[in-house]
């Protein structure tokens, strides 16, 4: 047993092609994609029209109804994928709840919310008392230790859509001081409301490909023209290798190397060669103790964006020693949509059960590959792969960038 290792001891996912892991495993190997019409309002006078809804998610059947009630979409979507991944884990929170922790990551914490008040406000008299707690972002993680009596540190984490690998991070960095034993490292995203939406279109961060919403997203394809908003929760229970053992956990993999960088470049565009992102992955590989050839699979950030496709790509050449020598890429996003600070979490799942079962996802609507995309990004099929390690990468506006790395368990 080598010092100072942490293992991943539970895994929860919600997501618009499956609840459970299980479920969305099976979605993504398979090639569905959740992608279709808005029906969380009417967006018929709105030039984007498609999303990746959680359309099958009822509330009441993962959590009491008065529970639900107090709790904005990206915290149900939280604690219901906190609730699978420590029951995952087999953690028995009583007897040490003061050394288990929360990390929680979102972009926009309740802003549904906060947009539907504002909608219904009539001189404040429409205004209820739940209204701030659920729209403010550390509440999810609130609501999670109220249920399970977690009293170790909490954390919220608000970097864009970096915030689940970074709630990751944040996780092993108090894991390896000494602040927990066992880390639940959560993420949350539900950001469906018009004004988010236009204002994203605004930015020209989103696809307006209404007439095809299942193939509107398509990472590194010629075509691409936007990101597809997505909705969705992660968790993953992560601990010192000590304490898992000591409980006879299962441990599904090692979570191996994290980096967080700044591109300091732009609010809303990445850096057009790449150079924070690859600084990110190579500060986590140094994290690992590993060389890029480890490497036998990417989960790129992948959003379908002309200039965060490119710009991820060079950014992944630079550190890999080119197309040649660069391993698989693909974007679950492809399948997903963008779960902004949920995704960092079911993206380093989709790492965690590709290296268990010798399954690459795959890049869904890849017809046309753009010459600046010119790596092997597993178009449109699963693929068989005995790999021993992947890399997740999130990078969000600000130039925030996180790079996760996870590799097979071996004491």
């Amino acid at each position: 047993m080598r010092e100072n290792r942490l293992v991943i001891t539970g895994m929860g996912a919600v997501t618009p092609i499956g609840i459970g892991v299980s479920a969305y495993w099976d979605a993504l190997t398979a090639g569905r994609c959740g992608i279709g019409r808005i029906t969380r309002f009417d967006a018929s006078a709105l030039p984007v029209q498609i999303a990746a809804e959680l359309k099958d998610f009822d509330p009441a059947e993962h959590m009491p109804k008065t529970l639900a009630r107090t709790m904005d979409p990206f915290m149900q979507f939280a604690f219901v994928a906190a609730q699978e991944a420590l029951a995952d884990s087999g953690l028995d929170i009583e007897p040490e709840a003061e050394r288990i922790g929360i990390t929680m990551g979102t972009a926009m914490s309740g802003v549904t919310t906060i947009a539907h008040t504002q909608e219904e406000y009539d001189g404040g008299r429409r205004v209820g008392p739940r209204f701030v707690p659920m729209a403010i972002g550390n509440i999810a993680a609130a609501q999670i230790a109220i249920a399970r009596g977690i009293r170790g540190p909490s954390l919220t984490l608000n970097t864009a859509c970096s915030a689940g690998g970074d709630a990751i991070l944040t996780a092993a960095t108090l894991l390896l001081t000494g602040e927990a034993d066992a880390m639940l490292a959560v993420g949350g995203e539900s950001i469906l409301c018009p004004i988010v939406v236009s204002g994203l279109l605004q930015a020209k961060a989103l696809s307006r490909r209404n007439d095809d919403p299942e193939t509107a997203c398509r990472p590194f394809d010629a075509g691409r023209d936007g990101f597809v908003i997505g909705e969705g929760g992660g968790a993953l229970v992560i601990e010192t290798e000590a304490h898992a053992l000591a409980r006879g956990a299962h441990i599904y993999a090692e979570l191996a190397g994290w980096a967080n960088t700044s591109d300091a470049h732009h609010v809303t565009a990445p850096c057009p060669d790449g150079a924070g992102a690859a600084r990110c992955m190579k500060l986590a590989l140094q994290k690992a103790g590993m060389q890029p050839s480890d490497i036998g699979y990417i989960n790129a950030h992948g959003t379908s964006t002309p200039l965060g496709d490119k710009a991820e790509t060079l950014a992944v050449k630079s550190v890999f020693g080119g197309r040649e020598s660069a391993p698989p890429v693909s974007s679950t996003k492809s399948a997903t949509g963008h779960l902004m600070g949920a995704g960092g979490l079911t993206e380093t799942i989709a790492c965690i059960k590709a290296i268990e079962t010798g399954i690459l996802p795959p890049t869904l609507h890849l017809v046309a590959p753009d010459p600046d995309c010119d790596l092997d990004y597993v178009p449109n099929t699963a693929r068989r792969a005995d790999i021993r390690a992947a890399m997740s990468n999130s990078l969000g506006f600000g130039g925030q960038n996180s790079s996760i790395i996870v590799s097979r368990y071996q004491k």
